[in-house]
């Protein structure tokens, strides 16, 4: 099983008051929580993509003692806080691979996989001959702040947009463009780890209860 998530900022204990507000009393209590969470779903053969920032720490060992316990083979692609990669003491054997960017699949869809979103992403407007969308775009950094608004009201705008494309009969059609973009941000799975078909469905979830609020 392969599954996702961002911005697990192990280690930032300022986050449980600044920012994310995540409430932990302590770092402690936050990293205790997240490896339990992890565990809780990821078994040893599961993979895990982690879309960066996995831990603030500038010290290699402390990133090597969370990875120790944490379930699955993993994967970075690394984010503006990883810092620890950098320092002599830290053992990259423990992630399968460290990369910026990545594009995979995963059961016949495009995943394209960046610590940044990336509005104009590659594949975005191909879909399967259901009609529905093939390539998703899986993204952290912006957390749940003011710029994932902005990111919505992208999507909204470009789902709502058309393009012309040359029908099978040889006729220009016009079809809308099936932006997918997700922000696998782990407070949103409170700091599960998810199958792209789960982030899927919490992604639809949030975004309509995003529109809602909007719309008061």
């Amino acid at each position: 099983m392969r599954y996702y998530i961002a911005d697990l900022h192990f280690c930032h204990e300022n986050l449980n008051t600044r920012m994310d507000c995540r409430g932990f009393e302590s770092g402690e209590a936050m990293n205790e929580y997240m490896i339990a969470q992890w565990n809780s779903r990821v078994r040893k053969r599961d993979e895990v993509v982690i879309l960066g920032d996995f831990c603030i720490s500038k010290k290699g060992e402390a990133a090597n003692a969370i990875l120790e316990r944490l379930n699955g083979r993993k994967y970075l692609i690394i984010g503006n806080h990883d810092y620890f990669i950098a320092n002599k003491q830290f053992d990259p054997s423990r992630f399968e691979w460290i990369t910026h960017y990545r594009e995979i699949n995963d059961n016949n869809r495009k995943v394209i996989l960046c610590h940044y979103p990336v509005m104009c992403y590659n594949g975005q407007y191909r879909r399967n001959a259901k009609g529905e969308p093939k390539t998703y775009m899986l993204y952290g950094h912006v957390h749940n702040t003011y710029d994932e608004y902005l990111i919505d009201e992208f999507q909204r705008q470009t789902r709502a947009s058309t393009r012309p494309v040359l029908g099978k009969a040889g006729t220009e059609e016009t079809v809308s463009i099936p932006c997918q973009m997700i922000n696998c941000f782990c407070m949103f799975s409170d700091y599960v780890p998810l199958t792209l078909d789960e982030w899927i469905e919490v992604d639809r979830k949030r975004r309509a209860s995003m529109k809602r609020e909007s719309d008061c």
